[in-house]
Protein backbone atom coordinates (compact mmCIF):
# COMPACT_ATOMS: atom_id res chain seq x y z
CA UNK A 1 0.00 0.00 0.00
CA UNK A 2 1.38 3.44 -1.11
CA UNK A 3 1.52 5.81 1.59
CA UNK A 4 0.48 9.05 -0.67
CA UNK A 5 -0.22 11.19 2.37
CA UNK A 6 3.48 10.50 3.56
CA UNK A 7 4.94 11.23 0.33
CA UNK A 8 3.16 14.78 -0.54
CA UNK A 9 3.81 15.93 3.54
CA UNK A 10 7.69 14.65 2.53
CA UNK A 11 7.99 16.26 -0.85
CA UNK A 12 9.02 13.05 -2.77
CA UNK A 13 8.26 13.99 -6.40
CA UNK A 14 5.16 12.73 -8.32
CA UNK A 15 5.59 11.49 -11.71
CA UNK A 16 2.31 10.55 -13.42
CA UNK A 17 2.27 8.82 -16.87
CA UNK A 18 -0.83 8.12 -19.25
CA UNK A 19 -0.22 6.32 -22.04
CA UNK A 20 -3.11 7.45 -23.66
CA UNK A 21 -6.05 4.86 -25.54
CA UNK A 22 -3.92 2.05 -24.52
CA UNK A 23 -5.95 -1.38 -24.07
CA UNK A 24 -4.90 -3.32 -21.22
CA UNK A 25 -4.55 -6.54 -23.44
CA UNK A 26 -2.40 -4.70 -25.46
CA UNK A 27 0.17 -3.84 -22.56
CA UNK A 28 -0.13 -7.29 -20.95
CA UNK A 29 0.76 -9.09 -24.32
CA UNK A 30 3.74 -7.07 -25.20
CA UNK A 31 4.82 -7.61 -21.67
CA UNK A 32 4.81 -10.98 -22.05
CA UNK A 33 5.84 -11.07 -25.45
CA UNK A 34 9.29 -9.32 -24.17
CA UNK A 35 8.68 -6.33 -26.09
CA UNK A 36 8.76 -3.63 -23.58
CA UNK A 37 11.68 -4.91 -21.33
CA UNK A 38 12.31 -1.43 -19.80
CA UNK A 39 8.73 -1.28 -18.19
CA UNK A 40 9.71 -4.92 -17.34
CA UNK A 41 12.48 -3.87 -15.36
CA UNK A 42 10.79 -0.89 -13.89
CA UNK A 43 6.96 -2.21 -12.98
CA UNK A 44 6.40 -3.83 -9.81
CA UNK A 45 6.73 -7.83 -10.45
CA UNK A 46 6.97 -6.55 -13.91
CA UNK A 47 3.57 -7.13 -14.90
CA UNK A 48 0.54 -3.98 -15.30
CA UNK A 49 -2.59 -4.45 -12.62
CA UNK A 50 -5.41 -4.83 -14.69
CA UNK A 51 -7.95 -1.96 -14.02
CA UNK A 52 -11.39 -0.16 -15.66
CA UNK A 53 -10.99 3.69 -16.21
CA UNK A 54 -14.06 6.03 -15.00
CA UNK A 55 -13.85 7.79 -17.92
CA UNK A 56 -13.94 6.23 -21.96
CA UNK A 57 -12.29 8.94 -23.78
CA UNK A 58 -9.51 11.50 -22.79
CA UNK A 59 -11.16 14.23 -21.11
CA UNK A 60 -13.66 12.45 -18.95
CA UNK A 61 -10.82 10.26 -17.77
CA UNK A 62 -8.39 13.07 -17.35
CA UNK A 63 -10.68 14.77 -15.50
CA UNK A 64 -11.39 11.81 -13.01
CA UNK A 65 -7.37 11.11 -12.42
CA UNK A 66 -7.26 14.86 -11.73
CA UNK A 67 -10.11 14.75 -9.25
CA UNK A 68 -8.42 11.50 -7.37
CA UNK A 69 -10.75 8.92 -9.34
CA UNK A 70 -7.77 6.35 -10.70
CA UNK A 71 -8.88 3.63 -12.70
CA UNK A 72 -10.19 0.97 -10.14
CA UNK A 73 -9.74 -2.74 -9.79
CA UNK A 74 -12.26 -5.05 -11.55
CA UNK A 75 -13.66 -6.59 -8.25
CA UNK A 76 -15.73 -5.38 -5.35
CA UNK A 77 -12.96 -4.59 -2.75
CA UNK A 78 -10.77 -1.87 -3.50
CA UNK A 79 -7.61 -0.50 -2.03
CA UNK A 80 -7.45 3.16 -1.00
CA UNK A 81 -7.19 5.58 -3.17
CA UNK A 82 -4.10 7.77 -3.60
CA UNK A 83 -5.39 11.05 -3.27
CA UNK A 84 -9.36 12.32 -2.74
CA UNK A 85 -11.00 15.68 -2.32
CA UNK A 86 -12.05 16.54 1.00
CA UNK A 87 -14.86 14.58 1.69
CA UNK A 88 -18.41 15.04 3.39
CA UNK A 89 -17.62 15.02 7.25
CA UNK A 90 -19.58 11.98 7.67
CA UNK A 91 -16.86 10.24 5.38
CA UNK A 92 -14.29 8.02 6.77
CA UNK A 93 -10.70 8.22 4.56
CA UNK A 94 -7.88 5.94 5.48
CA UNK A 95 -4.84 7.64 6.68
CA UNK A 96 -2.63 6.74 3.92
CA UNK A 97 -4.80 9.02 0.84
CA UNK A 98 -4.04 12.23 0.71
CA UNK A 99 -7.33 14.68 1.13
CA UNK A 100 -6.58 17.91 -0.86
CA UNK A 101 -9.00 20.84 0.34
CA UNK A 102 -8.84 21.99 -3.07
CA UNK A 103 -11.74 21.48 -6.24
CA UNK A 104 -8.94 19.38 -7.67
CA UNK A 105 -5.35 17.76 -7.23
CA UNK A 106 -3.17 20.09 -8.94
CA UNK A 107 -4.18 23.36 -6.88
CA UNK A 108 -4.73 20.59 -3.66
CA UNK A 109 -0.48 20.03 -4.63
CA UNK A 110 0.01 23.58 -5.01
CA UNK A 111 -0.84 23.91 -1.86
CA UNK A 112 2.13 21.99 -0.34
CA UNK A 113 4.67 23.73 -2.36
CA UNK A 114 4.86 21.35 -5.21
CA UNK A 115 5.37 23.00 -8.92
CA UNK A 116 2.60 21.23 -11.34
CA UNK A 117 4.04 20.81 -15.10
CA UNK A 118 2.21 18.97 -17.77
CA UNK A 119 3.63 17.78 -20.80
CA UNK A 120 1.08 16.93 -23.07
CA UNK A 121 0.65 14.85 -26.09
CA UNK A 122 -2.57 14.70 -27.67
CA UNK A 123 -4.64 17.89 -28.92
CA UNK A 124 -6.80 17.70 -25.45
CA UNK A 125 -3.68 19.14 -24.34
CA UNK A 126 -2.54 21.65 -27.16
CA UNK A 127 -4.77 24.84 -25.95
CA UNK A 128 -5.13 24.97 -30.10
CA UNK A 129 -9.10 25.16 -28.92
CA UNK A 130 -11.18 26.45 -25.90
CA UNK A 131 -11.81 23.06 -25.23
CA UNK A 132 -8.29 21.67 -25.48
CA UNK A 133 -6.96 24.60 -22.86
CA UNK A 134 -9.19 22.82 -20.10
CA UNK A 135 -6.52 20.31 -18.71
CA UNK A 136 -3.46 21.91 -19.25
CA UNK A 137 -5.20 25.45 -17.21
CA UNK A 138 -5.36 23.05 -13.97
CA UNK A 139 -1.22 23.04 -14.22
CA UNK A 140 1.19 25.75 -13.30
CA UNK A 141 3.01 25.16 -16.07
CA UNK A 142 1.97 23.37 -19.20
CA UNK A 143 4.14 22.47 -22.48
CA UNK A 144 2.70 21.23 -26.14
CA UNK A 145 4.18 20.97 -29.18
CA UNK A 146 3.12 19.35 -32.86
CA UNK A 147 5.72 17.01 -32.17
CA UNK A 148 4.61 15.72 -28.95
CA UNK A 149 1.39 14.35 -30.69
CA UNK A 150 0.81 11.06 -32.06
CA UNK A 151 1.19 11.99 -36.04
CA UNK A 152 5.25 12.35 -35.35
CA UNK A 153 6.62 8.61 -35.14
CA UNK A 154 9.43 9.95 -32.63
CA UNK A 155 6.74 11.72 -30.20
CA UNK A 156 8.12 10.23 -27.20
CA UNK A 157 11.40 11.08 -27.59
CA UNK A 158 10.50 15.01 -27.73
CA UNK A 159 8.08 14.30 -24.86
CA UNK A 160 10.61 13.04 -22.72
CA UNK A 161 13.73 15.15 -23.58
CA UNK A 162 10.84 18.28 -22.60
CA UNK A 163 10.07 16.53 -18.76
CA UNK A 164 13.67 15.95 -18.48
CA UNK A 165 14.45 19.43 -19.27
CA UNK A 166 11.66 20.84 -16.75
CA UNK A 167 13.00 17.98 -14.42
CA UNK A 168 16.41 19.85 -14.26
CA UNK A 169 15.42 23.43 -14.20
CA UNK A 170 12.92 22.83 -10.78
CA UNK A 171 15.25 21.35 -8.79
CA UNK A 172 14.56 21.85 -4.62
CA UNK A 173 11.18 22.05 -5.46
CA UNK A 174 8.67 19.44 -5.12
CA UNK A 175 7.25 18.34 -8.52
CA UNK A 176 4.39 16.93 -9.76
CA UNK A 177 5.26 15.93 -13.57
CA UNK A 178 2.72 14.81 -15.84
CA UNK A 179 3.49 13.21 -18.89
CA UNK A 180 0.50 12.20 -21.39
CA UNK A 181 2.04 9.76 -23.92
CA UNK A 182 0.26 10.11 -27.55
CA UNK A 183 2.12 7.42 -29.10
CA UNK A 184 -0.74 5.11 -28.55
CA UNK A 185 -3.19 6.62 -29.75
CA UNK A 186 -4.49 6.73 -33.23
CA UNK A 187 -2.43 7.04 -35.91
CA UNK A 188 -0.45 4.62 -35.28
CA UNK A 189 -0.42 2.57 -38.22
CA UNK A 190 2.83 3.91 -38.82
CA UNK A 191 4.46 2.01 -36.78
CA UNK A 192 4.14 -1.31 -38.88
CA UNK A 193 5.18 0.96 -42.15
CA UNK A 194 1.69 2.74 -42.71
CA UNK A 195 -0.72 -0.18 -41.99
CA UNK A 196 -4.43 0.85 -40.65
CA UNK A 197 -4.62 1.32 -36.40
CA UNK A 198 -5.00 -1.69 -35.03
CA UNK A 199 -4.14 -3.11 -31.53
CA UNK A 200 -1.20 -4.37 -33.19
CA UNK A 201 -0.01 -1.17 -34.61
CA UNK A 202 -0.80 0.03 -30.69
CA UNK A 203 1.71 -2.83 -29.19
CA UNK A 204 4.59 -1.49 -31.92
CA UNK A 205 3.93 2.15 -30.72
CA UNK A 206 4.35 0.92 -27.09
CA UNK A 207 7.05 -1.02 -27.86
CA UNK A 208 8.58 2.22 -29.42
CA UNK A 209 7.90 4.53 -26.65
CA UNK A 210 9.55 1.95 -23.98
CA UNK A 211 13.14 2.54 -24.14
CA UNK A 212 12.12 6.53 -24.10
CA UNK A 213 9.80 5.69 -21.11
CA UNK A 214 12.82 3.80 -19.18
CA UNK A 215 15.34 6.78 -20.11
CA UNK A 216 12.88 9.22 -18.60
CA UNK A 217 12.29 6.88 -15.20
CA UNK A 218 16.09 5.90 -14.67
CA UNK A 219 17.24 9.58 -15.03
CA UNK A 220 15.10 11.52 -12.61
CA UNK A 221 15.34 8.63 -9.97
CA UNK A 222 19.00 8.58 -10.14
CA UNK A 223 19.67 11.35 -7.42
CA UNK A 224 15.71 11.76 -5.67
CA UNK A 225 13.04 9.04 -4.67
CA UNK A 226 9.76 9.89 -6.67
CA UNK A 227 6.38 8.42 -6.46
CA UNK A 228 5.41 6.72 -9.70
CA UNK A 229 1.73 6.45 -11.82
CA UNK A 230 1.70 4.71 -14.87
CA UNK A 231 -1.99 3.79 -16.42
CA UNK A 232 -3.61 4.23 -19.34
CA UNK A 233 -6.54 6.62 -19.56
CA UNK A 234 -9.03 4.45 -21.28
CA UNK A 235 -8.54 2.17 -24.55
CA UNK A 236 -9.69 1.60 -27.92
CA UNK A 237 -11.70 -0.28 -30.34
CA UNK A 238 -10.23 -1.81 -33.45
CA UNK A 239 -13.44 -3.99 -34.48
CA UNK A 240 -14.62 -6.19 -31.75
CA UNK A 241 -18.01 -6.91 -32.00
CA UNK A 242 -18.20 -3.82 -34.90
CA UNK A 243 -17.02 -1.14 -32.32
CA UNK A 244 -14.21 1.23 -33.25
CA UNK A 245 -12.97 3.92 -31.15
CA UNK A 246 -13.62 5.11 -27.80
CA UNK A 247 -16.18 7.08 -25.83
CA UNK A 248 -18.21 3.50 -25.57
CA UNK A 249 -18.59 1.29 -22.52
CA UNK A 250 -16.58 -1.84 -24.38
CA UNK A 251 -14.27 -3.67 -22.76
CA UNK A 252 -11.58 -2.74 -24.96
CA UNK A 253 -12.34 0.89 -23.83
CA UNK A 254 -12.91 0.23 -19.84
CA UNK A 255 -10.08 -2.17 -19.82
CA UNK A 256 -6.94 -0.61 -18.92
CA UNK A 257 -2.88 -0.76 -17.73
CA UNK A 258 -2.11 0.56 -14.58
CA UNK A 259 1.13 0.13 -11.86
CA UNK A 260 2.04 2.50 -9.00
CA UNK A 261 5.30 2.31 -7.06
CA UNK A 262 8.09 4.21 -5.10
CA UNK A 263 11.00 4.44 -7.20
CA UNK A 264 14.31 4.77 -4.94
CA UNK A 265 17.65 6.31 -6.36
CA UNK A 266 20.03 3.77 -8.27
CA UNK A 267 23.11 3.21 -5.92
CA UNK A 268 26.42 0.95 -6.48
CA UNK A 269 26.72 -2.16 -5.24
CA UNK A 270 29.87 -3.55 -3.39
CA UNK A 271 30.72 -4.99 -6.77
CA UNK A 272 30.16 -1.95 -8.97
CA UNK A 273 27.06 -3.22 -10.33
CA UNK A 274 24.53 -0.37 -10.44
CA UNK A 275 21.04 -0.94 -8.22
CA UNK A 276 17.76 0.51 -8.01
CA UNK A 277 16.06 0.15 -4.20
CA UNK A 278 13.06 -1.78 -4.37
CA UNK A 279 9.95 0.39 -4.13
CA UNK A 280 6.90 -0.54 -2.14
Amino acid sequence: MIDTAGVVLSGTNILFITLDSLRYDVARTAMREGLTPHLARLLPGGVWEHRQTPGTFTLPAHMAFFSGFLPKLPRPEQPPRLWECRPPAFKTVPPSTFVFDAPNLLDGLAQHGYRTVCVGGVTYFSRETPLGSVLPSLFQQDYWRPEFCSPEPDSTRHQVDCALAVANTNEGQPLFLFVNVSATHVPHGHYLGDSADSADSQQAALAYADSHLGRLISTLTRKAPWLIIMCADHGDAFGEDGYRGRGIAHRTVLNVPYAAWHAQPVTLSPHGRTQQQPGH
